[in-house]
């Protein structure tokens, strides 16, 4: 794999970045992900303060390798968390979920790179101008939180890659080294891989949360929550209700009351199966194991590398 825009961006082997996803990123699967070649992301937006720092300081111990932060910037407690980033020598800060136009010039003067994940071509030119570094530009496959646009990765790398001259990362529904190499050739220069990561033995998430989640078929994941925020979830008790309410013509208000505390905590980190919300991609129906992130690296890298030289040949 050659280096490219990203590698040298950042600083690492592989163009290959882990999504930071809520109660699942912590400081083992980060680490994990850095020493195998990749850049691995701590998931800010589950964390308080507090843990946030304890994770911070648990990185710098467990890798030397190149790290970074995913800060939704619709935290709760966004100036604290941007103190905390700049206090403690974080050199990497993917933003997402709002404009990246109010923090990047003070992330930057710190010595920052930063990343923005984007939904639409628009939001990318608007990062351009906010001065970011790259961009990630996230389909709608993507489990979690999604743009309103609800726009396939297939689609949208092309869309983006023509609408700015940024660094592009592709992510949504990327799980394999082919799938990495089709995200290239429609313009990408690296892929952000979050369902794949989510599922290996060093992420956050519950063990019942990862079998519920390999055991998964076509289908079994949808959007909703498009009142409050589409999100794609797995089909469960919860979500059963939820759709319900939504054909009701629910408000968002009802919606979060179904929903209840935590819900994402319940389902994702304490392993409700079928009454928390279980946020993962549609590509986890082709995930069928557990297995160690530096294995799932390795085949990423390799089967790359196969497939490349497989087109190559038509």
């Amino acid at each position: 794999m050659k280096e490219n825009r990203i590698t040298r961006l950042f600083g690492i082997k592989y163009p290959i970045i882990q999504g930071g996803m809520v109660w699942i990123s912590g400081w083992r699967l980060a680490a994990a992900v850095s020493n195998a070649g990749g850049l691995g992301l701590l998931g800010a937006g589950s964390m308080h303060p507090e843990t946030l720092v304890e994770h911070i300081h648990k990185m710098q111990a467990a890798t030397d390798k190149p790290w970074g932060v995913n800060v939704p910037l619709m935290y709760p407690e966004i100036d604290r968390l941007v103190d905390i980033l700049i206090s403690e020598g974080v050199k990497i800060v993917f933003t997402s979920a709002g404009s990246p136009k109010k923090y990047t010039q003070r992330f930057h003067d710190a010595g920052m790179i930063v990343t923005h994940v984007v939904s639409s071509s628009k939001f990318a030119r608007k990062c351009e101008d906010a001065g970011v570094d790259a961009v990630v530009a996230e389909g709608f496959e993507a489990g979690g939180h999604n743009g309103r646009e609800e726009t396939t990765t297939l689609a949208l790398i092309p869309q983006v890659r023509r609408a700015t001259t940024l660094p592009l990362i592709a992510a949504g529904g990327i799980a394999s080294g082919e799938a990495m190499l089709a995200a290239m050739a429609l313009g990408a220069e690296g892929v952000q891989i979050g369902t794949l990561f989510a599922l290996t033995e060093e992420s956050s998430a519950s063990e019942a949360f990862k079998a519920r989640c390999t055991q998964l078929e076509e289908g079994d994941t949808m959007l909703t929550l498009k009142v409050i925020s589409p999100t794609r979830m797995v089909k469960n008790e919860l979500f059963d209700r939820v759709v319900e309410a939504e054909k009701a013509g629910a408000a968002a208000d009802e919606l979060r009351a179904i929903l209840g505390k935590a819900a994402a905590k319940r389902g994702i980190f304490e392993g409700d199966i079928d009454n928390g919300q279980l946020e993962i991609g549609q590509v986890a129906s082709a995930v069928k194991e557990v297995r160690p992130v530096a294995d799932v690296m390795r085949t990423l890298v390799e089967d790359f590398e196969k497939a490349r030289e497989r087109v190559s040949a038509l």
